[in-house]
């Protein structure tokens, strides 16, 4: 089955230095871009992660610290990457909470205003765990029959994910070929930001999920404990959490003028 889309949908992967959101930097991102009329755009670059490669990390994807000493920094690719995915929705293996929560940090970095408005994302790992439980090999032998060769490289990930997705909308009647559908289908809660920190209440509004102030209203706390807004923009908290939570005081501090 082919997707019916309205806009372009991008597949991507990344390999990492690790898997911490805030910490942790890009060693190779692989975007697969799939247009509503069927035509495909593929473009696969290591990364210059500027920080060392631990070594279980490249046990797992084989990219050492020498492989990317002379490939150019993410900072050098960012426009690239962001001008391939900017009038996309994404898609990917695990993306919501990883994946994207992930090139988000990095493109914040860069001093690229990323944020997921007017764009939806599909985790084609949710669609597998709520169908099958399996693993993203697994997964492509179950859906595609196939052997997933150079697991872990992140162009061939990327190509088996959109696979994927494609024999699970022939497979389960009850999933819709919509992308909409499908974001809303893989969507595992209500977060605001990418990392969970911030999540919406059965009302629609904004609540911490963590710590102290776990379930309470952000609007309140930012109200009696003006410096838990400091202390979490100067903690090790992601990029991502901090622009959300400045824009949810900035709204508050304009909702008072």
């Amino acid at each position: 089955m082919e997707l019916k889309l309205n806009r372009p949908i991008c597949f991507f992967d990344l390999e990492t230095t690790g898997i911490e959101v805030a910490k942790d930097r890009i060693v190779e991102i692989s975007i697969l871009k799939v247009f509503p009329n069927g035509n495909k755009e593929s473009k696969t670059w290591l990364v210059n992660p500027t920080i060392s490669i631990p070594a279980q990390s490249t046990l797992i994807h084989g990219i050492t610290n020498e492989k990317v000493a002379n490939e150019p920094t993410f900072v050098v690719l960012s426009s690239q990457i962001y001008n391939m995915i900017k009038d996309s929705d994404l898609a990917g293996f695990n993306s919501d909470r990883f994946d994207i929560p992930l090139l988000a940090e990095e493109l914040l970095r860069a001093n690229i205003d990323f944020d997921m408005k007017n764009r939806v994302s599909v985790d084609i790992q949710t669609i597998f765990h709520k169908k099958e439980e399996r693993t993203l090999s697994a997964a492509y032998k179950f859906y595609c029959n196939e052997s997933l060769e150079n697991a872990h490289s992140a162009e061939a990930d990327t190509n088996a994910t959109y696979e994927i997705l494609k024999s699970q909308l022939d497979r389960y009647e009850d999933l819709e070929n919509d992308m909409k559908f499908l974001s809303e289908f893989t969507t595992r809660k209500k977060s605001v930001d990418f990392a969970g920190f911030i999540a919406l209440n059965e009302d629609g509004k904004e609540i911490f999920s963590f710590g102290k102030h776990k379930g309470t209203l952000v609007d309140e706390v930012l109200e009696s404990e003006p410096g838990y807004f400091g202390w979490i923009q100067n903690a090790d908290f992601p990029l991502y959490t901090k622009k959300v939570l400045t824009a949810i005081k900035l709204r508050k501090l304009s909702t008072k003028q």
